[in-house]
């Protein structure tokens, strides 16, 4: 597998923390880091909420196990102030040499920031997180004191005493699915992540900002091997979809409705995943031309940057690559 072409930038996803025991899921860790290592991939996303593993040791066992892999670390205002996250990215780049990425994430589910006290509503989230990257980004960059004032923020005098270099210097992502995250993402040079509706009824990416979209791919030389593995990987779970019921009614995600209002049919793009409470995103199945066809017309209308779901084994990356290389070649095709 070689490395994915400039124009376009390829992120996989950790594997969420089970019940399994600490050093067997970090073992899991490095095994898909290590894996999306060698695939070429620029990094690999690190979830955060209340019952995730903290994603900041998670990030150290992706950099210990790779040579190039970049985490893309998802931050939570509620959880740490901009200057401990700033402070954590300076470090890792100081102790590893290495780049780390951040996914900033401005909602979550109702009842665990409730349980935090955190009572601000959907769209002030946005600004909140506004806030918090461009402090994150100044603290970052600038070898002057940095002094801001918001309505969620202040900070006076601050500074980080060790700055990476510009070539350790993160790139943010921004959920971008509703109007007040693409938004946000404009308003700090972010890349703006969707999650998609099919490439039929997808909106073109916005030309004023990049954009990019989170999916998962099960591919195969044949469109029967491809649904074999998809159906036995996930089958229909009744309790699986009683769960997505009750987290739909606990958020206020406006990317979980619009996902949860996609029919489930067994065409290329596939919700079951989804609806079964095992995965966070659309699924796209079929043999590699058609799979490779459809993330081409992605590519077509705007959308650069792919976050792909977590993979089962190492071979699921062989033949994603196999349908990145027909996307890539077709997407000047598409219209």
């Amino acid at each position: 597998m070689g490395q994915p072409r400039s124009d376009i930038t390829v992120f996989g996803t950790c594997p969420p923390p089970t019940a399994a025991h600490g050093p067997d899921y970090l073992e899991q860790v490095r095994e898909v880091a290590q894996w999306s290592d060698r695939a070429g991939y620029e990094g690999v996303l690190v979830f955060t909420d209340n019952r995730s593993v903290d994603p900041w040791l998670v990030a150290q066992t992706v950099l210990q196990a790779t040579g190039r892999l970049a985490p893309l670390v998802a931050v939570q205002p509620v959880y740490l102030h901009p200057f401990t996250a700033a402070k954590l990215v300076a470090d890792l780049a100081y102790l590893y040499g290495r780049r780390v990425h951040l996914n900033v994430v401005a909602g979550g589910y109702s009842g665990e920031l409730t349980a935090l006290g955190d009572a601000v509503v959907h769209d002030a989230r946005y600004d909140r997180a506004v806030e918090y990257a461009l402090i994150m980004q100044r603290l970052l960059t600038s070898p002057e004191p940095v002094t801001f004032e918001g309505a969620y923020y202040s900070v006076a005098g601050l500074r980080l005493r060790t700055l990476p270099g510009p070539e350790l210097v993160p790139d943010f992502l921004f959920s971008g699915s509703s109007k007040a995250g693409l938004e946000a993402a404009r308003a700090v040079s972010a890349t703006a992540v969707v999650y998609p509706q099919e490439p039929g009824q997808q909106a073109a990416a916005d030309p004023s900002v990049a954009q990019g979209l989170r999916i998962g791919v099960i591919a195969r030389p044949t469109s029967a091997e491809a649904w074999e593995v998809a159906v036995d990987r996930f089958p229909e779970d009744r309790a699986g979809q009683v769960t997505h019921r009750l987290a739909m009614a606990r958020s206020d995600s406006q990317w979980h409705r619009q996902l949860s209002e996609s029919i489930d049919r067994q065409g290329v793009y596939w919700m079951r995943p989804f609806k079964n409470y095992k995965t966070f995103c659309p699924y796209l199945v079929g043999d590699y031309a058609t799979v490779g066809r459809e993330i081409a017309r992605y590519f077509a209308l705007g959308y650069r940057t792919l976050i792909l779901d977590t993979p089962v084994e190492e071979q699921d990356l062989r033949h994603t690559a196999a349908v990145l290389d027909i996307a890539r070649s077709r997407s000047g095709e598409c219209v």
